[in-house]
């Protein structure tokens, strides 16, 4: 059961998601917090999974304190949670070692799918996010790199959530090997998470999102 903290200056809506991840068979809520300070203390007494981050706290930037704590604890995994989504947010998430990035408007089944994926080791962008990324110009300029037709196999799969293992099992290759393609992937991206390396690749036109919000 994987332990999970929530980090929101709303009490109300931290107290609610908090409820809603102790119904679940699968989580422990084991706290909230309001602001930065007593986050970082909260996460180091009680020793979580999992922190459900808001980037707007009441004392500090949500991001920044996520960034502290990856460093910190490199197996923490954080799910940041924004009411202003855009692609400066992915990146700064991607900079902080986030593992999900969701809006705040969202639905709760999100936020567990999302909780879920990452007990798992894997990531999650919101749909509504990688179609904003997708018509984005920005770095076309510079031209793609060129990607083998694994490459992108194993990026699209990435796109939608999957960890390695799922990915895979899914193209019927070993672990050792999907690790090799995702390495290879982050270096000709020059990306340093799974995160930034999606980004970007939206953002270049190498994988198309199709998903719904």
């Amino acid at each position: 059961m994987d332990r999970v903290l929530v980090i929101d200056d709303h009490r109300v809506v931290a107290e609610l998601l908090a409820d809603a991840i102790q119904a679940q068979p699968d989580f422990e809520a084991v706290g909230c917090a309001r602001g930065v300070e007593d986050g970082l203390r909260l996460v180091e007494d009680l020793a979580p999974d999992i922190v459900v981050m808001d980037v707007r706290l009441e004392d500090g930037d949500g991001l920044a304190a996520t960034y502290e704590l990856t460093e910190q604890q490199p197996d923490l995994r954080v799910v940041i949670l924004s009411a202003n989504i855009d692609e400066g947010l992915l990146r700064r998430a991607a900079d902080a070692n986030a593992c999900a990035v969701l809006p705040k408007d969202g639905d709760l089944h999100s936020v567990l799918d999302a909780l879920r994926t990452a007990a798992r080791g894997s990531f999650v962008v919101h749909p509504r996010l990688l179609r904003q990324l997708e018509r984005s110009s920005d770095d076309r300029t510079a031209g793609p790199p060129t990607l083998t037709q694994r490459e992108l196999e194993v990026l699209r799969h990435l796109s939608t959530g999957m960890g390695a293992t799922q990915i895979a099992r899914e193209l019927g290759v070993s672990v050792h090997t999907c690790r090799g393609h995702v390495k290879s992937l982050l270096a000709k991206l020059d990306a340093h998470s799974q995160l930034e390396a999606v980004a970007k690749a939206v953002r270049l036109g190498l994988i198309h999102v199709f998903a719904e919000t």
